[in-house]
C-alpha cells in the first residue's frame, strides 16, 4: 500500500506541475496575443509629421508621413522574400527641410539591382523601426558591391550621412520597387505549441501513472484471489 500511496502522490504532483505548464502557456498566449493587436493598432494607425526627436523605446512602429525630397544614393540589403526569391532592400536618404532621414523603400529583384529608381521631391507614408537583424554571424557589408546583409541602423546612417531614423515606406515610391511594409508576422508567438507540448506530456505521464498503479495492484489482487 504503501508503494502505491508513493505513486499516486508521485504521479499527481507530476501531473498537476505538467497541467501548470500548459495552463501557464495559455496564458503567455493570451499576452502575447495582446501585445501583438496593440502593435498591428499602432502599425496601422494614421501617420503623423515626424517628431523632432525619436527613441526606439517611445516610437517603435509609429505611423509617419515624410514630405520632402528622396536622395538618389541609395545601399542594397540582401533578402529572400517568399514565392519571389533573392533580391534587395532599397535603403536611400531622404531630406526633410534640416534633416536628412533613412528610408526603406521596399525590394527589388536581384536582376533589378541596378536599375534607375525615381528621387526628387516625394511623400511617403510608412512607420519608424529599429530592426534587430545584426549578431555575431552577420557578415560585413560588401562595399565594393554595395551588398548588405542586414540593417544595421547605425552603420547605414553613417554611410549615407543621415540621422539614426529608419522609416519602412507601406506606400509605393517607385514602379520597379515592392514596398515590405512593418508587420507583426516575424514577431514569434509559439506559446500554442508549448501549451499543447505540456497537455500532452501530462496525458503521457497520467497514462503512465495509471499503468504503475495497475501493476503493482495486480499482485495484491492475485494473492487476494
Amino acid at each position: 500500500m504503501r508503494r502505491i500511496l508513493f505513486l499516486m502522490i508521485f504521479g499527481l504532483a507530476g501531473l498537476g506541475v505538467l497541467v501548470s505548464l500548459g495552463v501557464w502557456q495559455m496564458q503567455r498566449m493570451a499576452w502575447k496575443e495582446g501585445i501583438l493587436a496593440e502593435i498591428d493598432a499602432r502599425i496601422a494607425a494614421d501617420p503623423i509629421d515626424l517628431p523632432q526627436t525619436v527613441s526606439e523605446a517611445d516610437d517603435k512602429y509609429l505611423p509617419v508621413t515624410l514630405s520632402g525630397e528622396m536622395e538618389p544614393e541609395e545601399i542594397h540589403v540582401l533578402v529572400s522574400v517568399k514565392q519571389v526569391g533573392a533580391g534587395y532592400r532599397i535603403i536611400q536618404p531622404f531630406s526633410v527641410e534640416d534633416r536628412t532621414v533613412l528610408v526603406d523603400r521596399g525590394f527589388v529583384p536581384v536582376t533589378d539591382k541596378q536599375a534607375e529608381r525615381v528621387s526628387g521631391p516625394m511623400e511617403v507614408s510608412g512607420n519608424l523601426h529599429w530592426p534587430d537583424e545584426v549578431d555575431g554571424y552577420t557578415p560585413e557589408p560588401d562595399i565594393d558591391d554595395n551588398i548588405w546583409f542586414a540593417r544595421d541602423l547605425p552603420n547605414l546612417a553613417a554611410a549615407l550621412g543621415t540621422e539614426p531614423v529608419l522609416l519602412i515606406a507601406r506606400t509605393e515610391t517607385d514602379p520597379g520597387v515592392t514596398p515590405l511594409p512593418v508587420d507583426t508576422a516575424n514577431i514569434p508567438n509559439d506559446h500554442l505549441q508549448y501549451a499543447i507540448t505540456w497537455f500532452g506530456l501530462a496525458l503521457v505521464w497520467a497514462a503512465m501513472t495509471g499503468y504503475f498503479l495497475w501493476r503493482n495492484r495486480a499482485p495484491s489482487e492475485r494473492e487476494a484471489q
